[in-house]
Formats: structure tokens, sequence, C-alpha cells
């Protein structure tokens, strides 16, 4: 029994512990390495706890951290950055942190409509009637294309499912701790309304460390549409992969 007491002792206070290290704080000011200027509304988040924060006006941020978690910053028109927490940051607590100006090279968009002929026997043949497909996405008043719901959508996640060499089989496989963090974001305000704003796929990737393109492949897999992957913010995006495992882990259990 006293064993067991002091047991309970010894592992209290490494809970206690734990706890003291994840509510230490940093916080600092971002920059425009340019101009020197301090920049307003830049989000930071924490790859490791999967909280964020915003800048404020005056570019200065506060965050929950631990020694070793990863904060990822990043603003339209700047190159997002990662930056390690390190005991010295923990320690003076303040840090000036700098953002580069991307350089935008604007490209000749070309706009391709269906080429209709003005007849409407021929028309009808020409435009796909069953591209798109209507989906619930949390959050959102109105339905959303997707794909499980559309034709072959459960038998091509359930194909992946006994197929080793499957794209989907191989990513929900060796990712299921990156997948459990992302789902882990829709919890915190900060990270819903930067991804509801955004449509580049960076932050995503950065969680489920992937490449960006790739996760137009996990969604093409998982049956959504060319039209749902190019216009979908990364909210959006999210729930669409959420959605996706978890069909697949049912499956998988079945």
């Amino acid at each position: 029994m006293r064993y067991f007491v002091v047991f309970l002792w010894l592992f209290s206070l490494s809970i206690t512990a734990q706890n003291e290290i994840r509510n230490q704080k940093v916080n600092g000011v971002v920059y425009d390495d340019g101009s020197s200027q301090t920049l307003a509304n830049v989000h930071i988040i924490n790859l490791n706890s999967v909280r964020g924060t915003i800048t404020n006006e005056k570019g200065y941020f506060e965050i929950d951290v631990a020694v070793n978690d990863t904060l990822h910053l990043s603003i339209v028109g700047f190159q997002s950055l990662r930056v390690r927490v390190t005991n010295d940051w923990i320690k003076s607590k303040n840090t000036q942190i700098r953002l580069t100006e991307k350089a935008v090279a604007l490209e000749e968009v070309v706009v391709t409509p269906y080429n209709l002929t003005g007849y409407l026997q021929v028309d009808a043949k020409l435009i796909p009637v069953k591209e798109n497909y209507r989906y619930g996405i949390s959050g959102l008043p109105y339905g959303y294309e997707a794909g499980e719901y559309s034709p072959n959508a459960f038998s091509r996640v359930l194909g992946s499912i006994f197929n080793p060499t499957d794209m989907l089989y191989n990513f929900f496989g060796k990712k299921p701790r990156e997948l459990r963090k992302l789902k882990e974001m829709k919890k915190d305000d900060t990270v819903r309304n930067l991804l509801a704003s955004k449509f580049d796929r960076e932050t995503i990737a950065v969680m489920l460390g992937v490449d960006k393109k790739e996760i137009a492949e996990i969604l093409e897999r998982c049956n959504y549409s060319e039209s749902f992957i190019k216009t979908a913010n990364d909210l959006q995006v999210l729930d669409a992969i959420n959605d996706c495992y978890e069909e697949y882990r049912i499956l998988k259990k079945k």
C-alpha cells in the first residue's frame, strides 16, 4: 500500500510538471522584412498543440508553448515561416520575427466555357450532368458539392482498404497521428477562421506532412470532383479529408 501511495504521488508530480511545461507562453512582434513595419493579422499556429492566435495591430502576439514546439506563421502576400520554440525564447519571452514578401508573377488566366452549339438536343449531351454532388459541411447553412454520395464513392474507398499500392491505403495507414491533429484543428476558433479564409492548402499540407499537390490527389481518390478540389476553402477541404478518413476507419473495422 505504501508503494502504491508513493507511485501516485510521483505520478501526480509528473503530470503537474508536464502541465507547467505546456502552460508556458512566448510572445513576439512580427515585422515586414522589407519595410520593417509591423504586420497585423498574421496567423500563428502551434503545430504541436494545434492552437492558434493572431498578431494585433502592432504585430504583437502571445501563445502557449512547450520547448521544441513548432510555430507556423502565415499571412497573405508573404512567405510562410516555421519557427522552433527554444529555451532562450521562453526565458526572454519576447522576440522579433520577420516575414519576407512574396514575389508574385501574374499568370494568364484562360476561361474555357462549354462549347455550346445553340441546339438544345446537342448541348444537353455536351454538359456533364453527374459531375457535382451535394455535401453537408459542418458550420455551413447550405449544402456543398462533394463525393461521398456520388456513384461508386463507397466502392472506391472500400477498394483502397484492401490494396496496399493504393494512395489512400498508404496515406491513411501511415498518417493516423497527423489526421487526428487535423481533426483537433477545428476546435480552435482562430484556426477555423484562418482555414475558412484560405485556399492555398498550405496549412493542411504542413499539418499532414505532405506536398500540397498530394492533397488534390487525396480528395480525388475520396471521389471529390475537380470543381470541389479547385474551389473549396481550406476548412471545407479539412472537413472532406476528415470525413473520408472516418469512412475509411469504419470500413476497415468491418
